[in-house]
C-alpha cells in the first residue's frame, strides 16, 4: 500500500503520525499572465502619448496660455462663474423642493401646476429660455407687479438677473424631480409615526423625511452643480461676463482664439476637480446612517498603502 502524500504550509515536515515521514509537496501559487493587459495597456500609453506629442508641436502658443491663466480679467470671469453657478443651484434647489412636495401633494391643482412647471422647462433648451428672458422686454416693456413693484423691463432684466431666472428655473425643474425621488425612498412608515405622534405634515416634511432624503438627493445634486459649472458657458450669449466670456475677448483682441480656450478649459477642469471633492465628502457625511463602515478616502488608502509598504521594507 502507497503512503499518502499530504499537503501542507511548510516543507520538509514529517507527515505526523502513523505517517511514514514523507514531507508536504510545497504548493507554489503561479499567478496567471494577462498578455492583453499589458498590449492594452502600451496601446493605450502610446496613444496618449501621440495626442500629447501632437498639441505640443501645433500651432499653439502655450507660453501666452501659461500667462494668461491669471489674467484679472480672466480671474473676474472665473468669480462671475462661481457666482452665477452658487445663485442659480441654489434658487433651483429652493424651487426643487417646492415643486416635489407639490407633485406630491393630494391637491390636484398644486399637483398639476408642479407637474406643468417640470414639464416646460425640461422639455425646452436652456440656451432658448436664456434668449427669451433676455429678450423679454419685447414683450413686456414694463414689470408692474402693482402696488409692489414698477420698473421698465430692459432695468430690470441685466445680464445677471437674465442668466439667474433662466439657469435656476431650468435646475429647479430638474432638482424637483430629484427631490421627488428622494422623498419617494423613504419608507412610509416615518410619516405614519411621525402623524401618530401629533406632527403636522409640513414639520414631518422638514424634520422626518427630508433629512433621510438628504442621502438619496446629494449624489445626483452634485452632478447637477458640476454640471452646472458648465452650463454657466451658454450665459455668454446674454452679454453676462463669465469665464467663457472673458476669455474669448481677450482672445479676439489678442489674435489668440485657441489658447484663451485652453485657458477657460483649465479653468473648468479645476472648478470642478474642487468641488467634486466636495460632493465627495458632503455624500459621506450624510451616509453615515446608512452604512456601518464607511469605505476608506482616498488619503486613507494611500496611507493604508504606504504603511504596508514600509513594513514590508522592515521586514526585509
Amino acid at each position: 500500500m502507497t503512503d499518502k502524500i499530504e499537503k501542507g504550509p511548510a516543507d520538509n515536515q514529517p507527515a505526523g503520525p502513523g505517517a511514514s515521514g514523507t514531507p508536504y509537496e510545497a504548493i507554489k501559487a503561479i499567478p496567471v499572465r494577462h498578455y492583453g493587459r499589458w498590449v492594452s495597456g502600451v496601446v493605450v500609453i502610446a496613444l496618449l502619448a501621440w495626442i500629447v506629442y501632437a498639441f505640443a508641436n501645433g500651432n499653439v502658443i502655450w507660453a501666452t496660455v501659461r500667462d494668461k491663466l491669471f489674467d484679472p480679467a480672466v480671474l473676474n470671469g472665473l468669480g462671475n462663474t462661481v457666482i452665477i453657478s452658487i445663485s442659480s443651484m441654489a434658487l433651483g434647489l429652493a424651487l426643487g423642493i417646492v415643486f416635489a412636495v407639490m407633485r406630491l401633494s393630494k391637491n390636484p391643482v398644486t399637483s398639476a401646476v408642479s407637474w406643468l412647471y417640470i414639464w416646460f422647462f425640461r422639455g425646452t433648451p436652456v440656451y432658448v429660455q436664456l434668449l427669451v428672458w433676455f429678450n423679454l422686454s419685447l414683450i413686456f416693456q414694463y414689470i408692474n407687479l402693482g402696488p409692489i413693484y414698477k420698473n421698465e423691463t430692459v432695468d430690470v432684466m441685466t445680464p445677471f438677473m437674465v442668466a439667474l431666472l433662466g439657469l435656476g428655473l431650468n435646475e429647479g425643474a430638474y432638482m424637483a424631480e430629484i427631490v421627488r425621488a428622494g422623498i419617494q425612498s423613504v419608507d412610509e412608515g416615518q410619516t405614519e409615526a411621525a402623524h401618530a405622534l401629533g406632527m403636522p405634515q409640513t414639520k414631518t416634511m422638514r424634520r422626518i423625511v427630508l433629512p433621510q432624503a438628504m442621502r438619496v438627493i446629494i449624489p445626483p445634486t452634485g452632478n447637477e452643480f458640476i454640471n452646472m459649472l458648465k452650463t454657466s458657458s451658454l450665459v455668454s450669449a446674454v452679454q453676462y461676463t463669465e469665464l467663457l466670456r472673458a476669455s474669448s475677448n481677450i482672445g479676439n483682441t489678442a489674435g489668440a482664439i485657441m489658447e484663451m480656450l485652453f485657458v477657460a478649459s483649465f479653468w473648468y477642469l479645476a472648478l470642478t476637480s474642487v468641488f467634486s471633492v466636495g460632493q465627495y465628502y458632503l455624500e459621506r457625511r450624510f451616509a453615515r446612517g446608512s452604512t456601518r463602515n464607511l469605505p476608506p478616502t482616498p488619503f486613507q488608502r494611500l496611507r493604508a498603502n504606504l504603511n504596508m509598504f514600509r513594513r514590508t521594507e522592515v521586514a526585509r
